[in-house]
């Protein structure tokens, strides 16, 4: 008995998961064919990527000034006794553009955009104003989704290009100021050990994060029900859902392309 209701369980379980990825797939493929009309809709574009791009600077901006400190400091820790201080600047560098700079800023971005997706498509479906949409034969798609999934694709990158910039100057502050470490030495060391395709492959990974993160916030907005409860319990499944399918998307991709 105890097995049955088990193994129904799991079944359930299965079902549901396979149901909701063909949703978000078929949200995807509508979503891509909406795009015939982003000039037309360039106005809704550009809103979300001043919402998405402009408006998550400042956080960015703390998040990664951090990072590369804290990055630099755990480079020190693990070079002790192995390798001189001086690699410090590439370590680092070659740590945030492939990693930190993209991983971080993608879950920072789940937790800003990808739920605030979720919250404001969410609140439009308990009220309604969806419905009104379809009955003015506006394509709630076309009109809400498309805007926000390529907002995010595009500044996605972008945000991470700025995020490892700041990441590397507070990776060379902590470097120079606590650890001894020049300018000339520390930036020595990160043409050494720079490589191009490390860069390509943070921003590949910053375009995929973009893009699942925003097509997660939307198909659960348009899912959402239960009124403000479920608004509310919608915004917290987009974060977690978005954070979890970014760290397995890093893994896949890590697989791929290293």
């Amino acid at each position: 008995m105890i097995l049955t209701s088990a193994l129904d369980r799991i079944g359930a379980k299965t079902l549901a998961f396979f149901e909701e990825f063909g949703e978000i797939s078929l949200l995807f493929f509508r979503i891509h064919k909406s795009m015939v009309r982003v000039i037309r809709d360039r106005g809704l574009v550009l809103r979300q990527m001043e919402h998405i791009g402009v408006d998550s600077l400042p956080l960015v901006t703390i998040i990664a000034i951090f990072t590369g400190a804290v990055a630099a400091w755990q480079a020190a820790y693990q070079l002790k006794g192995l390798a001189p201080l001086s690699f410090i600047g590439g370590a680092t560098v070659r740590a945030v553009i492939t990693e930190l700079g993209p991983v971080l800023t993608g879950i920072v971005i789940a937790g800003r955009v990808g739920a605030s997706i979720a919250a404001e498509l969410g609140t439009m479906k308990v009220t309604e104003q969806i419905d009104a949409l379809e009955t003015m034969s506006i394509n709630p798609v076309r009109y809400l989704a498309m805007p926000r999934y390529l907002a995010a694709l595009i500044m996605m990158p972008l945000l991470v290009i700025f995020a490892n910039v700041i990441a590397v100057i507070g990776a060379y502050l902590v470097s120079n100021f606590f650890l001894g470490i020049s300018f000339n030495v520390f930036f020595e060391s990160v043409r050494s050990f720079f490589v191009f395709g490390d860069f390509t492959y943070g921003l590949i990974k910053a375009t995929v994060f973009g893009a699942a993160t925003s097509l997660i916030g939307c198909h659960i907005g348009f899912k959402t029900e239960g009124g403000a409860e479920g608004v509310g319990l919608s915004t917290i499944r987009s974060f977690v859902l978005s954070a979890a399918i970014i760290l397995i998307f890093d893994y896949i991709l890590w697989n791929l392309f290293v």
